[in-house]
């Protein structure tokens, strides 16, 4: 698998310009890095077979979706051993509500993000969900007030750059 430190600047551009619009076409990709067409396609099919462009996606307007709200949960576990970990994981990755999960340190095991309608769904969620996850022992729950940032893009940098200022 390629390692970004190892992408020159135009690896790095096609990157920028292909978070910013998945869509582009490989003619207008070329034109704003700059490149012929088939080097543009080339380096392009490389980044995506080494991984490091993993592949394209529409973004939903989740409020539109009707899921305009965010609640963020942090959840305990029983235990922390191997197995009720995988347990749990593999029973939140079922939840279409949940669209992250991490496994965290400090007091609490994991952080979901969890889209609902409202109120009330989240409690559907909480309830009929959350609570009978594998090995739950608490569930905290915020509701976002409002979204301040949000990003889907990557930060696309110099590494030798961001090297020598360290």
């Amino acid at each position: 698998m390629q390692d970004y430190a190892d992408l020159d600047r135009i690896d790095r551009a096609i990157l920028h310009e292909v978070q910013l619009d998945g869509r582009l076409s490989n003619t207008a990709l070329a034109e704003r890095v700059n490149l012929s067409e088939s080097t543009c396609l080339r380096r392009l099919r490389r980044l995506e077979e080494s991984g490091m462009v993993r592949g394209y996606v529409g973004l939903v307007d989740q409020s539109k979706a009707g899921f305009p709200d965010n609640v963020f949960v942090r959840i305990t576990l029983h235990s922390q051993q191997q197995d009720d970990l995988a347990a749990f994981e593999q029973h939140v990755r079922d939840l279409p509500e949940v669209m992250e999960c991490y496994l965290m340190s400090g007091d609490a095991d994991y952080l979901l993000r969890v889209v609902v309608a409202d109120a009330r769904d989240y409690e559907r969620v909480h309830s009929q969900h959350l609570t009978r996850l594998p090995g739950v022992a608490r569930v905290h729950s915020s509701f976002a007030l409002r979204t301040v940032a949000k990003k889907t893009g990557v930060p696309v940098r110099d590494v030798s750059r961001s090297r020598r200022t360290r």
